[in-house]
């Protein structure tokens, strides 16, 4: 069976997520205990007309699963089934944001929300890294959301899915060794040269209204948007599972990030079929 962990930051849209799998007829459950997962999985899988998935929501507060993931996912695996992980995330304005219009009080109580978002990142860490899929709902609706993950589904039976990671950085720290496709955002307008607009990153709208408001932004997303319609297909053709396309700037905090945002959001809406990751490398370091 394939054994689909749903997980991420609290407010991030796990439970969203969830009930998108329900709605394709998928088995769900949520914040199962740990000690159970193993008997559900073996019952499941000798029950007739067993599910071909199962779904588990896991959060912070399964610190038991947390703590042995990698010994739970090895006996999973011996077992002959496969795992894998969808980790939701945003940024953490957006979090408390969600926190405060819902009045929903974090899964980690005793902690205010700053402390507790933080100790959530350090704890979910390792499911982080592990992930098959990240996904950032900053910019999503719920209902973009679910798009996201019935495309997910849909992508789950090609037989050749590729996962496209677009990741902005700084050229002054390097460019990623990772990246198999790199494009130099320099010559866009630099909002570091602007006071109100240096503290800030691509990911504030003010940033990014400021980057993608010239002319030559405009004009170089419209090409890489252009260049990855035209290539994606085709570096599946050839049977690649990864790519990364890096765009960088000079801090890698406002340009390459804005760029890199406009790109996620073209490749979300446009080339749904595709496994979308964004990563901003250097985002949070400070000049």
């Amino acid at each position: 069976m394939r054994i689909i962990i749903v997980t991420g930051l609290s407010g991030s849209g796990k439970s969203t997520a969830i009930h998108a799998y329900e709605d394709r007829g998928f088995f769900c459950i949520d914040n199962l205990p740990v000690v159970m997962i193993p008997g559900l999985i073996e019952a499941a899988s000798k029950s007739a007309g067993a599910p071909q998935a199962i779904v588990l929501g896991i959060d912070a507060r399964e610190r038991t699963f947390l703590s042995e993931f990698q010994r739970v996912a090895e006996t999973i695996r011996e077992a002959g089934h496969t795992i894998e992980i969808l980790y939701l995330e945003a940024r953490d304005d957006v979090l408390i944001r969600r926190f405060s219009e819902t009045r929903r009080r974090h899964p980690l109580h005793g902690l205010d929300i700053g402390r507790a978002l933080a100790l959530e990142k350090e704890l979910l860490a390792p499911l982080r890294a592990a992930a098959t899929t990240v996904l950032d709902t900053s910019e999503m609706t719920i209902h973009d959301l679910k798009k996201q993950i019935h495309a997910l589904i849909d992508r789950s039976s090609d037989a050749s899915p590729l996962t496209v990671t677009l990741m902005s950085f700084g050229f002054k720290y390097g460019v990623p060794l990772e990246a198999d496709l790199v494009f130099d955002a320099r010559f866009l307008p630099n909002p570091y040269f602007v006071p109100a607009l240096n503290p800030l990153t691509g990911l504030d709208q003010d940033v990014y209204d400021y980057v993608m408001s010239a002319p030559e932004a405009a004009e170089l997303v419209g090409r890489l948007e252009d260049f990855l319609r035209f290539s994606l297909p085709l570096y599946e053709k050839e049977g690649k599972a990864y790519l990364t396309v890096a765009v960088g700037c000079t801090g890698g905090r406002h340009r390459s990030v804005a760029a890199v945002r406009a790109l996620g959001e073209f490749v979300g809406r446009e080339l749904p079929r595709y496994a979308l990751s964004l990563r901003h490398r250097d985002k949070d370091k400070k000049s």
